[in-house]
């Protein structure tokens, strides 16, 4: 399988669990905490800013198992069976916003 299909499904996941995560409001404070001045109070904005606070800790947190099984497996480079790992743990950390996301759909 291509390595492509792997990143846009991690990217994919990553995406789903910043729009729809349960953890929303409490990333929409911090973010209202931290830009409400650069974004010049924007609410859409700032949701957006939040959205991808989640986002991007998602796709990191689904990392840190990847990055173990290469450091076990002696691997350097990124090989199919450690972005799989990567997928597979991005896709167990979207499992709570899954059902806002086949609720409200995208």
């Amino acid at each position: 399988m291509d390595r492509n299909f792997y990143f846009v499904g991690i990217a994919f996941f990553g995406m789903i669990n910043g729009l729809f995560s349960p953890l929303m409001p409490v990333a929409y404070v911090f973010a209202t905490a931290l830009m409400a001045e650069p974004l010049f109070g924007s609410q859409a904005a700032i949701f957006y800013f939040a959205s991808l606070m989640l986002s991007t800790a998602t796709v990191i947190l689904g990392g840190i198992p990847a990055a173990v099984y290469e450091r076990v497996a002696g691997k350097e480079d990124s090989t199919p069976a450690s972005l799989f790992v990567w997928l597979s743990a991005t896709a167990l950390l979207t499992l709570p916003a899954v059902g806002s996301f086949l609720q409200i759909g995208l």
